[in-house]
């Protein structure tokens, strides 16, 4: 077979979602006869054109707005999809030219679809009222669109997509899974002289808007005056730059300058070791499809307090606590119940990333046989 996917990131990008399919079309590309090409987003410092081990073909555009990729997108995925046999994309930006470039040649297309917010994109901070109108339609015209599977990373992106429109038989829920061996050396170690005998709360991940990062900082600015002895680190990225320079005006205005430390593009052990030192870690999100930040916490043992909003009811366990409500003062309280060391303790569930793979195999085979569609046999002009 040959298979082309969409996505806007993609390997040496690092993240949950990248490393799924890096993983995903490596196994893919395991069989000789399969050709598996990728079109996603340039990163700094690699080539535009890659393959790898023969039969992964990877274009990279050297586009920085994810926007753009969804418009200038179109003309490498009409040239690769009419040569290939399935295409995989996933929502958002990537979404809609890949679903062109299919159907144009009349080719079966899945989307991976991580969560869908509805209305939750007017209740959002952080948008102007044209972002909130326009993401709004523009997610509308992603659900309403043909693809052949929406697949739903968990069973709250799965009820998400039914209640906006899209029908049972078309919506296959797949988890995202994690390699649990890359998470078993990492062990809490000596804290930085800094941080030394304080009470040490995470935020780790992108800079998203409904990631509740405008209940995050106040509630800190309160929890600093309660406890001086606390301390808010945010391991982030610096883009997007507007949310980036969000934060460090947060951070000045409600005085947090000598309370909250912030880290960069840390290597993943590193990252894990930062964890590993914390005594919670903090999502306070508005929404999560998944939370690969949540799963790969409790596969470090580092105790979450969550939001409990969507799909982390499915993935928290283990030693955590829950938001009564999606507040500053929720926050707050949960910082309190935590510094007071009063946690919730549950079984830990595991998300494996062999199983998240052979589900995905098992969808494309399937798919093939009952399609009865041979191999093209037809070379690509890469």
């Amino acid at each position: 077979m040959k298979i082309l996917f969409v996505l806007e990131n993609y390997h040496p990008k690092i993240g949950g979602v990248e490393t799924l399919f890096k993983q995903l079309v490596e196994e893919l590309a395991k069989e000789e006869d399969n050709q598996v090409f990728v079109v996603t987003t340039a990163a700094e410092g690699v080539s535009r054109k890659e393959v790898v081990n023969g039969n992964i073909h990877i274009h990279r555009l050297r586009i920085w707005n994810r926007y753009l990729f969804t418009l200038l997108a179109l003309w490498p995925i009409l040239k690769l999809a009419r040569y290939c046999d399935e295409v995989h994309t996933t929502s958002y930006n990537a979404a809609l030219p890949a679903f062109l470039g299919a159907k144009f040649w009349r080719k079966p297309i899945f989307v991976t679809f991580h969560e869908v917010w509805g209305k939750l994109w007017f209740q959002l901070p952080y948008l102007s009222t044209l972002g909130r109108y326009g993401h709004y339609y523009f997610e509308s015209l992603l659900l309403r669109l043909s693809f052949d599977k929406f697949i739903a990373v968990s069973k709250s992106t799965a009820t998400q997509l039914q209640q906006h429109g899209v029908i049972a038989n078309r919506i296959k829920m797949i988890y995202n899974g994690l390699d649990y061996s890359d998470f078993e050396l990492a062990r809490p170690k000596s804290r930085s002289a800094g941080l030394q005998g304080k009470f040490v709360y995470t935020y780790f991940g992108r800079l998203g808007i409904s990631k509740g990062l405008d209940l995050l900082l106040p509630a800190a600015a309160e929890f600093k005056k309660r406890h001086p002895d606390s301390c808010l680190q945010m391991i982030i990225p610096k883009e997007p730059s507007s949310m980036y320079k969000r934060i460090l005006e947060l951070r000045e205005s409600f005085g947090l300058e000598d309370y909250l430390v912030l880290k960069h593009q840390l290597p993943f052990p590193v990252l894990q070791q930062e964890l590993c030192n914390s005594d919670a870690v903090v999502i306070p999100s508005y929404s999560e499809g998944f939370c690969f930040a949540a799963a790969e916490c409790i596969a470090l043992a580092v105790p979450l307090i969550s939001s409990d909003q969507a799909a982390l009811q499915e993935v928290v366990s283990g030693k955590h606590i829950k938001m009564r409500e999606l507040t500053v003062k929720g926050v707050i309280d949960a910082l309190e119940t935590a510094y007071s060391g009063r946690w919730r303790i549950e079984p830990v569930k595991k998300f494996h990333l062999t199983d998240t793979i052979q589900q995905y195999l098992n969808l494309y085979e399937e798919h093939a046989l009952v399609l009865k569609q041979p191999v093209t046999g037809k070379a690509v002009n890469f």
